[in-house]
Formats: structure tokens, sequence, C-alpha cells
């Protein structure tokens, strides 16, 4: 805590971001932020752990905690992941939940709402119906009452976290519901995250936009050296890990082609984020059965 004598006007507090995967959690944080610093791609579970966005304003200082896609778990790393969004479930001041309201209710969608409605102390609830520009005018008041029966007595705004309909009043509207506090950390931070786990992210990130079929599920980074080099920029080295030997031959791809494609998108990903040169080396190692394998999950940065 970096003021213990804040304003008495100032606001601060946690902010929950849930939803079933792939309803543009993470695109509506790096749009609050106006910068990328949570992974996004077309795929569901781009976002595997939990990652703190911060916005800092003169009177208010939103820390935005943004979870994997709340779901049915096929693995230990599924149950992993659920346990947590369960957590910010339970610890935040407010709890932004994100429908995507281009598709009818989903089981998943069901889930969330369940877990919300046994909370015994729920915090303050939104619900951001989320993805309105992918719907006609007329489509978006039925999908809307498609949605009324999750959570009925919770206020819900139609927006697009990329057109940008209605975004900020959501915005405006969580802000007036933090509570009067301090504010945590300093104006210049966005995220508590390093460079190396965001790098960490991005280079997935662009594995699930750039696969086929279940392989990018399978991925795991790991970051094995991540070098500054002053004014040159950075040099990061990674691996790529994989659950089957058939995979590393498609994460590979014919004479090394995928792989570069991985690296190359991810390294602009990543130049974008940090704002300076990167020199990007990429392997691949086969892990077997990892999702399922405690020590491996550990190992991999799972374990907390």
């Amino acid at each position: 805590m970096l003021s213990s004598d804040p304003p008495k006007c100032h606001r601060s507090g946690f902010v929950g971001l849930v939803g079933r995967p792939n309803v543009g959690k993470s695109t509506l944080l790096n749009a609050f932020l106006r910068q990328s610093i949570a992974p996004v791609s077309p795929r569901p579970q781009t976002t595997r752990t939990r990652q703190l966005g911060i916005l800092t304003m003169p009177d208010k200082q939103v820390i935005f905690v943004d979870t994997p896609g709340l779901h049915t778990p096929h693995h230990k790393l599924g149950e992993w992941m659920n346990a947590r969004v369960e957590e910010v479930l339970r610890d935040s001041d407010v709890l932004l939940v994100i429908f995507d309201l281009s598709q009818p209710p989903q089981e998943d969608d069901k889930r969330v709402a369940m877990a919300l409605e046994h909370l015994e102390e729920p915090p303050h609830i939104l619900i951001a119906l989320n993805k309105v520009d992918l719907l006609s005018a007329k489509e978006v008041p039925l999908r809307v009452n498609e949605f009324q029966s999750l959570l009925p007595n919770v206020e819900r705004i139609p927006i697009s976290a990329t057109r940008g309909d209605q975004r900020q009043e959501l915005l405006d509207k969580m802000m007036n519901l933090l509570p009067l506090g301090p504010r945590y950390f300093p104006e210049e931070d966005i995220t508590d995250a390093t460079e190396r786990v965001i790098a960490a992210d991005l280079i997935r990130a662009a594995a699930l936009h750039l696969l086929r079929d279940e392989v990018p599920h399978s991925i795991a980074v790991h970051i094995d050296q991540f070098t500054e080099r002053g004014d040159h920029g950075a040099h990061i080295v990674a691996t790529l890990f994989v659950e089957r030997e058939s995979q590393k031959g498609i994460v590979i791809g014919k004479s090394g082609s995928m792989l570069k494609e991985i690296g190359t998108q991810a390294r602009k990903e990543i130049e974008q984020m940090s704002g300076r040169k990167i020199f990007l080396e990429l392997r691949v190692k086969l892990l077997k059965g990892w999702r399922n394998d405690i020590a491996a999950l550990r190992r991999l940065g799972y374990d907390s």
C-alpha cells in the first residue's frame, strides 16, 4: 500500500473479470488500459493464470484481475484454472461478469452464473453483454432477453470491447462501485506481471492463433533465458512444450515454417508491449501428458 492517508474522495479496489472461455475478458482489459498486457486470440483459454491490469486516475485506481475462463475441466490444469477463478470470485470488490452476446447462453455461462449465486457474501456485480458489434440492431434486444434468466437481478450493459460501444459507461459504473481507499500501486504501473511472464503468454497466444485442432491447448511455454542487451533490446529464449510426439512436427512445421511464423507474430507482440527490439528464439520439446501431471504443472509455474 503506497498511501496510508489518501484523499477523502479517492476510490480504489479489485475488479474481477469473469466469464466462460473466449467471451472477451482479455480484449476488454486491454481496451480499458489502452495497452496490450493480456494475451488475446480467437481461441478459448488464452488466459491460464490471473493477471493484474492497473488503471490509475487522479481520484481512482482500478485493479483489474483477468482470469481464465470458468469451464468444465477435463484435466488437472483445468481444475487449477477454475480454482484461480473461484479465488477471484471471493476476493474482489467488484465482479464484472462477461457474457458473449453473439451466441445464445452456453452451459459454461450457466456454470458462471451458478458460481456467483453460491457466493456467501457476494460483492457488487455488473454484467457486460459483449460483442454487440456482431449482431444487428434488431437482434440485440432478442439476445439480451435470452440472457435474462442468468443473474436476473444484476444490471447488464450491452457493449463491444473492440468497437467501444458503452465501454466507457461500463467503466464509470465499475469505478463508482469501488470503496474509498488508497492507491495500491505507483501511477506508472499498468500490471504486476513481469515482461518475462507476459512474453510467455504472448508466445502461447501466437501459437493458439496459428495452430489448429487441439494442439494449441497442449502447449505450455517456458522462458529459458531473458537477457537484457541495453540499447539493443532483449534476447529471449523460450521452449514450447507439447504433450505428444506427433504434436512436435505440427508445431515446428515443414522446414521449421510454423515455428518461425509463431516466433514472428510473438516477437511483434512482445516488441509492442515492451517498446523495444526483441530477439526471440523458440524451440519445441516433449513433456508427456503435462496437463495431468502435478509435478510438470509445478515446473511450468502452475503451483500457486
